[in-house]
């Protein structure tokens, strides 16, 4: 995660060997891209309709696929722009938590036939956020429930990918006991953000 990292400290961490960067905010990315040549992006925040022309424009892949309408919307884009396929990842919000966006793991079930067919998305797998726990193994139910969810969805469905985006700073270890195969990591990197950065 490169939210908040300025240029300079990013380019330092392609110049060790690091090339792949997530952003929250398009808008933070714009200023960013340009700047990094060689360097691959994904949408890791909440991407809403409207900013969907841009992110096509400048991510490698979205993370946070969270609804029909955004899928079209992403397809239609890429394949008009000769971008396809555009590599995402639904993101379900396993624990039903009210402040988190993403699709329940029945919405998921239901979307799923028509987004792996749409022609200019690349259906990587799943992405879920982390509960906000006091210690990392309190996270571990969260992420082996995605885990056990798409072993399900790929059962019906095998061109779901196997991906899994979980895990960050604080609770990656358990993510990856439980499978993770896409780490969103910032703060371990990078250090503290700024206050007031959330």
């Amino acid at each position: 995660m490169s939210k908040s990292v300025g240029v300079d400290r990013l380019a330092a961490a392609m110049a060790a060997g690091v090339r792949l960067f997530g952003e929250n905010r398009v808008q933070e990315a714009e200023g960013k891209v340009p700047q990094l040549p060689g360097a691959r992006w994904h949408m890791v925040g909440h991407l809403q309709s409207n900013k969907a022309a841009r992110a096509a424009a400048l991510f490698d892949a979205v993370h946070s696929l969270d609804s029909i309408a955004l899928a079209r919307r992403l397809d239609r884009l890429v394949v008009d722009a000769g971008r396809a396929p555009l590599a995402v990842y639904l993101q379900v919000n396993v624990d039903r938590d009210t402040a988190k966006e993403g699709l329940t793991p029945e919405e998921t079930d239901a979307v799923l036939h028509e987004v792996v067919a749409l022609p200019g998305l690349d259906v990587l797998g799943l992405m879920t956020v982390g509960r906000l726990v006091a210690t990392p193994s309190q996270a571990r139910s969260t992420f082996a429930s995605l885990r056990d969810l798409s072993s399900r969805l790929r059962a019906r469905w095998p061109r779901l990918g196997s991906g899994l985006s979980m895990g960050m700073s604080d609770d990656f270890e358990p993510a990856v006991e439980e499978g993770a195969t896409v780490l969103r990591i910032g703060r371990a990197l990078f250090g503290e953000r700024p206050t007031g950065v959330r």
